[in-house]
């Protein structure tokens, strides 16, 4: 039943690669359960109750990606998206999370507005195949880099703003504390090996070897800290970062935080203000390239992709995600979004609404066990995420570089999702440059309106600011409407 439900035969896979990539998925991104919490509660919003909202918002997410479109993508509250909430809207402009949370509501409705009359499935189809190459590509350096990050194998640095690890670099980072190598160091050594046991397992054809790998890096740091190579460090400034036990804590037993702190605590009473409307098109605007960033780079990486570049069933995974977000914000969280590392599970050979459904049931259980999950350290995760950069960097190969009108945007794509740490970034970098170079160039035949009239509204994000929250959402319906009479 589930392998008609699914059509696992016609995509070419089984219930065990299905499970494995489900549960690959999950792994690597269940470090949301520990750090939405902790972001979101700067606002005052209570943390056990965020833990709750956020493995609810990524159950109904996912399992709507899994129903409506079967696709093997994962979602949950976004990062980027939740520092946005916290810091840039609540703390920096001084609006409660309640209003903040209307906020997002709000452009949760817009958006399931957007995916009923297809609008954002337009503006998936008006931007050129070899964008969308580029976009699967930039995600792999982009997801690779934030691996290197959480393992703290690249580190910041004053002069060269990151360098390679260094105990004393580390040290200089954090003044008051006294890093060494029995936990910071001990942790990068760790990811770096199990880089390479995941790369030596692929090379060997291993099913699940990048699941494998996470485990076998964990339960190495679990024999490191019994051992007493890896001891736990709890930093003299709280603020600053600390290395917990890797040892599952059940001192609290198995008991599900209660989300009444936050269900239903929205607050509308600044909807028809230009404030807010400034704050749920900022929302909409990050959430909406995130998400079709996502979906691009992952769906090619899969080849999922038709021989036009466009995704079938696009509509439903775009309605996923816009339920999600809406259901997320009643709940009581941050923008919820399509996971970038879905593309772990995918190529673990994940290729239906199974491998979701599987992610999905695990966040469901996360409620219940969240010591395990949460003791999962991110130098166990670390590697998956460069290691499925690797595989994503392939998409490069379908780009013609000889052609500068197609080759320039792409290369400033992927690029600028690096370099600026965000996926809606360098999409408009791509886009931008894309419609520029081909007008320059008298290349008419390669541009469509709708991705025109996208190109002026990032410029006018950029060059007028002040203007973008009012001009954004009209011009793009407009432009929609003249590209259904054409």
């Amino acid at each position: 039943m589930i392998t008609k439900f699914f059509k696992l035969e016609e995509h070419g896979t089984n219930v065990k690669t299905e499970l494995i990539a489900g549960i690959t998925t999950f792994m690597t991104m269940a470090y949301i359960l520990a750090i939405n919490p902790a972001i979101l509660s700067v606002t005052g919003m209570e943390s056990g109750a965020l833990f709750t909202a956020t493995a609810l918002a990524a159950i109904i997410g996912t399992v709507c990606m899994a129903l409506f479109a079967n696709y093997p993508f994962a979602l949950a509250p976004g990062m980027g998206l939740n520092a946005f909430f916290a810091f840039s809207v609540v703390l920096g402009m001084g609006i409660s999370w309640e209003m903040a949370l209307a906020a997002v509501f709000v452009e949760g409705i817009i958006f399931l507005l957007m995916s009923l009359f297809n609008l954002r499935e337009a503006i998936f189809k008006a931007i050129p195949t070899s964008l969308k190459h580029a976009v699967g590509a930039g995600i792999g350096i982009f997801i690779a880099f934030i691996g290197f990050q959480n393992a703290n194998i690249t580190i910041l640095d004053s002069s060269t703003k990151v360098t390679v690890f260094e105990i004393t670099k580390y040290n200089a980072l954090f003044p008051s504390e006294a890093y060494s190598f029995s936990n910071v160091g001990i942790t990068v050594a760790l990811a770096l090996a199990g880089v390479l046991l995941t790369a030596i397992m692929l090379a060997k054809n291993v099913k699940g070897a990048i699941l494998w790998g996470m485990l076998i890096t964990y339960f190495i740091g679990l024999i490191c800290e019994f051992t007493g190579i890896y001891v736990p460090y709890y930093p003299v400034d709280a603020n600053n970062i600390a290395f917990y036990s890797l040892i599952p804590d059940f001192s609290n037993g198995l008991s599900i935080p209660s989300i009444k702190p936050l269900l239903f605590k929205l607050d509308f009473s600044m909807l028809l203000t230009a404030e807010f409307f400034a704050v749920v098109l900022a929302f909409l605007f990050v959430d909406l390239f995130d998400t079709l960033g996502t979906i691009i780079g992952v769906s090619s990486k899969a080849n999922m992709l038709d021989e036009d570049g466009n995704l079938p069933r696009i509509k439903g995974a775009l309605m996923a995600d816009a339920v999600a977000t809406t259901a997320g914000a009643l709940i009581g969280t941050s923008t919820t979004t399509t996971y970038v590392e879905s593309a772990a599970g995918v190529s673990a050979g994940g290729r239906t609404g199974l491998t979701a459904l599987v992610t999905a049931i695990l966040f469901a259980l996360s409620l219940f066990l969240s010591p395990i999950f949460l003791a999962m350290p991110s130098f166990a995760t670390a590697p998956a995420l460069i290691i499925v950069g690797f595989l994503m960097i392939g998409s490069v190969k379908e780009i013609n570089f000889e052609e500068i009108s197609e080759g320039l945007p792409a290369f400033l794509t992927i690029s600028a999702m690096a370099f600026t740490y965000s996926i809606s970034e360098g999409i408009v970098f791509g886009v931008i440059s894309y419609v520029v170079i081909n007008v320059a160039t008298r290349r008419f035949d390669k541009l469509n309106c709708l991705l025109v009239v996208i190109a002026i509204l990032f410029s006018i994000k950029y060059v007028a600011s002040d203007y973008f929250a009012y001009l954004a959402l009209p011009i793009i319906v407009v432009a929609y409407i003249i590209a259904k009479l054409k």
